[in-house]
């Protein structure tokens, strides 16, 4: 028998990308811990663990963990965390296909 280290597969399904992958873990992270992953430009950034669950495989009795995440509110990009436009911005013109079109009466 070998004595290496033994690894879990899991299944990441990724919030913020909207993505799932499968990882292997020495252990299943838990609800509340923060994981690295890579990003799809090759970067590294923390996530969030939201939910672990687990579900029995399709071959014998092998229940598979799964976990939710979503990137750490300290790694998104600044981008993201500008403010919003004020309520009562300047008017423009509608862009293409905003146009208000009358009800249908039939």
């Amino acid at each position: 028998m070998s004595s290496g280290a033994r690894v879990i597969e899991v299944e990441i399904q990724n919030e913020t990308h909207q993505t799932q992958e499968r990882l292997r873990f020495a252990s299943v992270p838990r609800i509340g811990e923060g994981i690295r992953l890579r990003e799809p430009d090759g970067c590294w950034a923390s996530y969030d663990v939201l939910d672990v669950w687990y579900q029995k495989a399709e071959f014998g009795d092998v229940w598979m963990p799964y976990l939710h995440v979503c990137m750490t509110p300290d790694e998104q990009p600044a981008a993201a965390l500008q403010p919003a436009p004020p309520f009562f911005a300047e008017p423009r013109s509608p862009a293409w296909g905003e146009e208000e079109v009358p009800p249908f009466t039939g």
